[in-house]
């Protein structure tokens, strides 16, 4: 449950808009993480897709060890802010780039078997630990969008098309099939993960389950994910278990703070118009999609006349026509500098953003547990433009 320290009174205390972390809310999810950890016997690392500001890494560097990176540039990142090398994973990495990941991985995971012996021998040489990712043919993934376990998906090896005996020096098996997802929905992969590849489990050192493990969720099964872990083990004893979440980490750490601009009014439809953008600061809200949940306000039909309150539709500030979301009840009719907080976009929000129309991209700041606020981050123009120089 998100139990908020970010009152009213203090919305004035940060620029605006402004992402805020709230270092209370991160250190609960890490705290549970760990223990999760500790119980299971297994490593939890961070996945910097879903979350890489980087000046919050020393509180994570209090309760894990690694990150998994998927790129040149996150691999970076990993040795240069959090101070160990990655466990990266690319769909394909390229000959000018990969001795540099190699350099910087302790892990690296091929997508395929082409691409395992292309590289294969410069791993080896840097002592990197390889690994194939699989495919196990199932995912309860209801977005096309999200699914690595469609048919026709480029992502992973099928058990059909693995030999007997696996290549030399593969020592691990990776496997991404899950996204927001339940303890239970692990029970059911396992299952197929066993029948498919379990033959080629005990050839290896370690398994990566992957990410979109939920376990910071209000209500998360975490008995039943530890029991699932420690089974696991039992069948398995010389493997070493990884998982490696994104969303769970930051999972409701913190909103995107903004305010009303303007107010318009076309054929009954009352936009506000905020000083952020849907596809530019939260386009997951537009590629899911989904409505996130906008603090003192009720989602309702916009067709619905019973519904109470103040409605007013929610209208970015690109020039995207469709950049806007839902309708909105509120208590109280909204005015131009009214603040409007939209929760929970702190994962996966705040690495997708991009700097489309040049517009002015929020800040990031962290409301620390003693009530201090810290601005971590405040963009320029410079930003937009040297993005393109």
């Amino acid at each position: 449950m998100n139990t908020s320290s970010l009152t009213p009174l203090l919305y004035q205390q940060f620029p605006s808009p402004c992402y805020i972390v709230e270092e209370r809310l991160l250190r609960r999810n890490l705290s549970l993480i760990k223990d999760v950890a500790t119980q299971a016997d297994v490593e939890i690392i961070l996945a910097f897709k879903a979350f890489a500001l980087w000046k919050t890494f020393p509180i994570f560097r209090e309760y894990i060890q690694h990150t998994t990176a998927s790129s040149l540039f996150e691999a970076r990142l990993a040795v240069e802010e959090f101070g160990s090398k990655a466990h990266t994973f690319s769909p394909a990495y390229t000959e000018e780039e990969f001795p540099q990941i190699a350099a910087l991985s302790s892990h690296v995971t091929f997508n395929s078997l082409s691409q395992y012996r292309r590289f294969c021998s410069e791993a080896q040489r840097q002592g990197v630990s390889c690994g194939l990712r699989i495919n196990p043919e199932y995912s309860e993934i209801e977005t096309e969008l999200y699914n690595p376990c469609a048919p026709g998906s480029r992502f992973g090896v099928l058990a059909e098309d693995l030999p007997s005996c696996l290549p030399e020096g593969i020592r691990g098996f990776h496997c991404h099939t899950h996204c927001e997802s339940s303890s239970e929905n692990l029970e059911r992969t396992l299952q197929h993960i066993e029948a498919r590849f379990g033959r080629w489990l005990h050839q290896l050192d370690w398994l990566n389950l992957g990410g979109g493990h939920l376990m910071t969720r209000e209500g998360y099964n975490i008995p039943l994910l530890v029991s699932l872990l420690q089974s696991l083990h039992e069948r398995y004893p010389d493997l070493h278990i990884i998982l490696e979440p994104g969303s769970a980490f930051a999972w409701q750490t913190g909103p995107l703070l903004s305010q009303v601009v303007d107010i318009v009014e076309n054929r009954g439809i009352k936009t506000a118009v905020l000083n952020v953008s849907f596809t530019c600061h939260m386009p997951d809200c537009l590629e899911m999609p989904y409505h996130p949940v906008v603090r003192g306000a009720v989602l309702v039909e916009e067709k619905d006349s019973e519904a109470k309150g103040f409605r007013y539709r929610l209208g970015g500030n690109s020039c995207l026509s469709g950049d806007f979301m839902g309708t909105w009840a509120f208590q109280h009719p909204l005015s131009v500098g009214d603040f409007v907080v939209l929760e929970d976009m702190i994962h996966y929000t705040t690495v997708k953003t991009t700097m489309f129309n040049g517009i002015g991209h929020p800040s990031i700041a962290m409301l620390h547990e003693d009530g201090r606020v810290e601005v971590l981050r405040s963009f320029t123009y410079q930003d937009y433009r040297d993005r393109m120089d």
